[in-house]
């Protein structure tokens, strides 16, 4: 009898186990769902993943607006206990900024104090 007892049990938390990966797929299928449907998130690529109801995002967005609508999308969805994410955003330059250079540095004579002898400097990338 403790064996039936025993087996049954088993077999209702394999079920249950069973059960509840086939809820997060399905929310995280929802969630997809939701963000492709999002106009202002069309063309966004970002993984989904649930588990135990936890909805987790990540990737990379255009800005944190973009980030926030991700999120908000996602708890709005049915069934989503919670929201992590690992979205980054990429710095924006500021307005009128430039992209980051390394200076130009030329090659220039310098003249040494013995004998009016030149030593040409050069860069050598470091």
């Amino acid at each position: 009898m403790k064996t039936t007892g025993l087996l049954l049990i088993a077999v209702l938390l394999g079920i249950a186990g069973c059960n509840n990966s086939s809820i997060d797929a399905a929310i995280s299928s929802r969630v997809k769902h939701a963000i492709s449907k999002e106009p202002a998130l069309k063309g966004t690529k970002v993984s989904v993943s649930t588990e135990e109801k936890v909805v987790h995002l990540s990737g990379t967005v255009k800005s944190r607006s973009e980030r926030a609508m991700l999120i908000a999308v996602a708890r709005k969805v049915d069934g989503v206990k919670a929201v992590k994410t690992d979205l980054v955003v990429p710095p924006q330059p500021g307005p009128g900024a430039k992209p980051q250079q390394k200076p130009k540095v030329e090659a220039r004579a310098k003249p040494e104090a013995r004998g009016g002898q030149q030593r040409v400097l050069q860069d050598t990338g470091r």
